[in-house]
């Protein structure tokens, strides 16, 4: 398997790619496949989250980029900006992650939050696309109850062992 330990800043070209949704992209400890088939095991700093386009270094060398992968979204629209604060605003009270882009916020799809918005006036249009939100104000060091355990857990991404 192999090791990948570090974020790559330089300029080299990627000679891999790493395919993750978003629920992947921030684990410090997962188990994966390489789009080659290769298999992969992340070790990165914990808090880490790994944005489409970043680059990775492999113990062996190799540079590695992260794709962020397309998933099943729900984009949210409204009649005016007030209206979409609105929603944003409803979003960040059950701390949902968000995308936000010009008129329109993203989320992953649930059908009870597109309930909610739909009973606020929201226009939801299920999209299949990547997934980049907001990191939000406390990314570095935030942790709920019961994360902060010591323990390297590696999470294996597709459910296998």
């Amino acid at each position: 398997m192999l090791l990948i330990e570090h974020l790559y800043t330089g300029h080299a070209a990627a000679g891999e790619a790493l395919e993750l949704p978003f629920e992947y992209r921030t684990k410090s400890r997962l188990r994966a496949k390489l789009k080659s088939g290769e298999e992969v095991g992340l070790f990165l700093p914990r808090g880490t989250i790994l944005r489409g386009g970043m680059k990775l270094a492999a113990a062996d060398g190799r540079i590695v980029e992260v794709i962020a992968a397309p998933e099943a979204l729900l984009e949210v629209r409204c009649a005016d900006a007030l209206e979409l604060a609105r929603a944003a605003y409803h979003l960040g009270n059950r701390h949902v992650a968000v995308e936000l882009g010009e008129g329109w916020l993203r989320i992953q799809a649930d059908h009870v939050l597109e309930g909610m918005l739909a009973g606020l006036g929201a226009t939801v249009t299920p999209v299949t696309a990547p997934f980049e939100p907001e990191a939000g104000a406390y990314s570095h060091g935030h942790q709920h109850p019961g994360e902060g355990s010591s323990a390297a857990r590696i999470h294996v991404m597709g459910g296998g062992d």
